[in-house]
């Protein structure tokens, strides 16, 4: 419990250095444009397989629960499918991909550097290795999130469609008009501006892990696994925690 916790207060006092880092890395495109670049492009096969399975798995095991409720049950179908896809399963999915595959190559990466002594070298030179190396990478997790939402939300929504236009029973103006015909912005705003966490999570943890390494070569492969389980655990518990704030900040309002 103490190794834990000590873990946890060495984290927040990296994140407290480096959320002032990308906040000052943000106006410099140049240093976190190659980053979300790779981040972006690297989660799209992913992005859009999840949507899509998403998609078709929803509406084949909803549509039968629906059916069995009763006459007229199944209209709102595209209204689960959109809630269900908009204000948890996009948003953590997208989270996920990103702890999964970039959370690894931010600690494998930086923890190279730092067996390579790079990172002492930047120090040496007066250069602060957080603002260079974390920073910009923050930045570019924090904007790669909402942009893997918006795929795995469109393409979720998109095979569900597919799915049911195959049925015959359903035009896009109907499944439009029923998709949305009980979401409210004050449910779907929230739920994306989660991703802006999950994606400052991964960012943080992810460098934090490989900044700090295991010594020796051991240490990078090391650094790759502890990165996906952190980024991939404090994702799931930050969202646990957002979707009690949200509920308990809309009740209060």
């Amino acid at each position: 419990m103490l190794s834990l916790l000590e873990w946890f207060g060495r984290l927040t006092v990296f994140g407290a250095k480096a959320v002032p880092a990308s906040v000052a890395a943000a106006p410099r495109a140049s240093g976190w444009v190659r980053p979300l670049y790779s981040v972006v492009i690297g989660g799209l096969p992913l992005a859009a397989v999840t949507g899509l399975a998403l998609g078709v798995v929803i509406w084949i095991h909803t549509r039968d629960v629906l059916a069995r409720t009763g006459t007229g049950a199944v209209e709102y179908l595209p209204t689960f499918l959109a809630a269900a896809v908009l204000l948890e399963l996009a948003p953590v999915g997208a989270g996920l991909i990103v702890a999964a595959r970039t959370g690894a190559s931010l600690g494998a990466e930086l923890a190279a550097m730092r067996a390579t002594e790079q990172i002492d070298a930047l120090e040496l030179l007066g250069v602060c290795p957080i603002r260079r190396l974390v920073g910009p990478r923050v930045v570019a997790c924090v904007l790669a999130v909402p942009i893997l939402h918006v795929l795995i939300a469109a393409t979720a929504l998109g095979s569900g469609f597919v799915a049911e236009l195959a049925t015959g029973s359903t035009t896009f103006l109907t499944y439009d008009t029923a998709a949305v015909r009980e979401l409210v912005l004050q449910d779907v705003i929230p739920a994306g501006l989660k991703t802006l966490v999950f994606g400052l999570i991964v960012g943080v943890t992810g460098c934090f892990i490989g900044f700090y390494p295991r010594p020796g070569s051991e240490g990078v492969g090391r650094a790759a696994t502890d990165s996906v389980v952190a980024c991939a655990l404090l994702v799931l518990f930050a969202d646990v925690l957002l979707v009690l704030a949200i509920k308990a900040a809309q009740q209060l309002a």
